[in-house]
């Protein structure tokens, strides 16, 4: 389970910090479940978030995998409400979209554009870090707070609002 921490000052996102919850090691699925729930209540405890950005579920062939995850995202939604905290969720598609400009992009673009977005000086090894990050990023995006207001249509619209973003 990955997350990601941002904290917005003004109409700016600041990065705070992006992590995982490495689960498996533990064969027991209810323990994993439990441990989600802990580690979320904790960081909300620790960083008092006023929203939280989840990725949805979606549809994949998989049905034990889907069922798994859907229960592991509700866990972590339950820590969040158990807090009274305002959660979003956003389609893979949406948050690649946000972070990237196209829904179909692949983890190492997004993970490439947060580290260009948010000056990161190294990425993860494993991606699931970044895919928090990136939902938080997509909510940020989706808030209203963003500079100036500027809505990016696609990837050739950031571009041209910040050409030294591109190397």
């Amino acid at each position: 389970m990955g997350f990601g921490l941002l904290k917005v000052v003004g109409k700016k996102m600041e990065f705070i910090q992006m992590n995982e919850l490495m689960l498996k090691k533990y064969d027991d699925h209810y323990l994993k479940l439990k441990l989600i729930f802990e580690r979320t209540i904790e960081l909300i405890d620790t960083y008092h978030p006023d929203e939280i950005a989840i990725e949805a579920p979606f549809f994949g062939k998989n049905v034990q995998s889907m069922l798994k995850l859907g229960r592991a995202q509700g866990v972590a939604m339950a820590a969040g409400l158990s807090r009274e905290i305002p959660i979003t969720e956003y389609l893979p598609k949406k948050i690649k979209m946000a972070i990237t400009g196209n829904g179909n992009a692949s983890k190492e673009q997004v993970a490439l554009m947060l580290k260009s977005l948010l000056n990161l000086k190294t990425l993860p090894k494993n991606l699931d870090a970044t895919d928090g990050l990136a939902a938080a990023v997509c909510h940020f995006y989706n808030s209203g707070k963003v500079v100036g207001g500027k809505n990016y249509t696609g990837w050739a619209s950031f571009v041209k609002q910040h050409p030294n973003k591109i190397k």
